[in-house]
């Protein structure tokens, strides 16, 4: 078994964090914008304050470190389930359901409306399948050629 290739799940993870970070940003401004400003004002946190450099950079961060963890994944589980799309949304399907698991207990708590859930996890399954192929694709083993991906 050959070692993770760290050099390429860092190119990799990149690449899908990119995408990852373009899905959240149509998503955030666009799909749950009335959301989020709705949930500003329910619970007394200034609107503007969702918006600010320090949230955004951190979000941007987050989906950078997502899509290292993504391809991460992905090559911990390939030489079990061998390289290409389908192992790199079983890898990207892992980190979302337990994501997503998380973020539906605290809408059972309250702090987010089960529409904003709806939402945000049908954007993120889309968001994160995309990042994964992304990812995987730039993907390959220390010592093996680029074609090891299996389109």
């Amino acid at each position: 078994m050959a070692a993770i290739n760290i050099g390429k799940v860092i190119a990799g993870g990149l690449l899908a964090g990119l995408v990852a970070n373009a899905f959240d940003f149509v998503t955030n401004t666009y799909l749950l914008m009335a959301d989020w400003q709705a949930w500003a004002t329910a619970h007394n946190v200034d609107p503007a304050s969702l918006n600010s450099p320090a949230v955004a950079g951190t979000w941007v961060g987050v989906d950078f470190l997502y899509g290292i963890l993504i391809v991460w994944t992905y090559a911990a589980i390939r030489p079990r389930f061998g390289p290409g799309v389908k192992t790199a949304l079983c890898a990207g399907f892992l980190l979302y359901v337990a994501i997503t698991l998380i973020v539906f207990g605290f809408t059972m708590m309250g702090m987010l409306t089960m529409a904003m859930f709806v939402k945000g996890s049908l954007a993120g399954i889309v968001s994160t399948g995309a990042a994964s192929i992304a990812g995987a694709w730039v993907y390959t083993e220390a010592g093996a050629p680029s074609a090891a991906y299996a389109r």
